[in-house]
């Protein structure tokens, strides 16, 4: 499952429980896109509950549309996951380093709160 969906004018809140195919990855990365267009400076919630590798055919779709997604990134300061992998988290947190003007940090799935404030707050 992975769903999107836009809170406020700058802000997207985005769930992921499981395995996606093919099919459910056009969806969600076109709902991504869509909701996405317009915002300036916004922020994301990204809310991992269990992650499972996406199919070869998913991961597919998700590189015919990295161009898209990546200047979609430009729109967004900042991006909070929550993920009780650790692994998950370094790599989200990593992923943040690579990409120039998006700050990424990982909490745990019971710091949402936390994760909101950081997000909240100005930086």
């Amino acid at each position: 499952m992975f769903r999107v969906e836009k809170q406020g004018d700058n802000h997207l809140h985005i769930e992921l429980d499981g395995q996606m195919d093919s099919g459910q990855m056009e969806v969600a990365l076109n709902e991504f896109i869509l909701l996405a267009q317009g915002i300036e400076q916004g922020t994301m919630l990204y809310e991992i509950t269990a992650f499972h590798m996406p199919s070869f055919s998913a991961i597919g779709i998700k590189l015919s549309k990295l161009p898209t997604l990546f200047r979609l990134l430009g729109k967004f300061r900042k991006a909070a996951v929550l993920s009780d992998e650790k692994w998950l988290q370094t790599v989200s947190e990593i992923e943040g380093l690579l990409i120039p003007g998006l700050d990424i940090k990982a909490f745990p799935l019971a710091e949402k709160t936390v994760a909101e404030a950081w997000l909240a707050a100005e930086s």
